[in-house]
């Protein structure tokens, strides 16, 4: 049996201009993402702690992006399972040709409420 992902479809924000008090405006464009592993994150890991220690936020799964993706993924929405999720902190990423399987970078992800 071979490890594979799923399709999730990644809103990636882009600076449109400013309002009126000069404050940024961003645009979402809907971007397909194949291949992301899905992990929900454990209630007892220390996963879980060290998340809620740095942000304050309760991170819900983490994605296993492929290798050789090149979005931007941090302060951006993810939707897959039905639902929309908020991308919390910034991405981890491993040495690409140390990692023996096809993802090497992380991204936690919280609900929106």
């Amino acid at each position: 049996m071979e490890l594979h992902g799923i399709t999730i479809t990644l809103l990636e924000r882009t600076q449109s201009g400013a309002d009126d008090f000069n404050r940024p405006e961003y645009t979402e464009t809907e971007v397909e993402v194949t291949d992301v592993l899905v992990s929900p994150v454990t209630d007892a890991g220390e996963e879980l702690l060290e998340q809620l220690n740095l942000t304050g936020r309760k991170a819900v799964y983490t994605l296993a992006l492929p290798k050789g993706d090149n979005h931007h993924w941090e302060g951006n929405r993810v939707r897959f399972f039905g639902e929309t999720w908020k991308v919390v902190g910034k991405p981890t990423e491993g040495i690409e040709s140390m990692i023996p399987l096809r993802w090497n970078r992380k991204v936690r992800v919280e609900a929106i409420e």
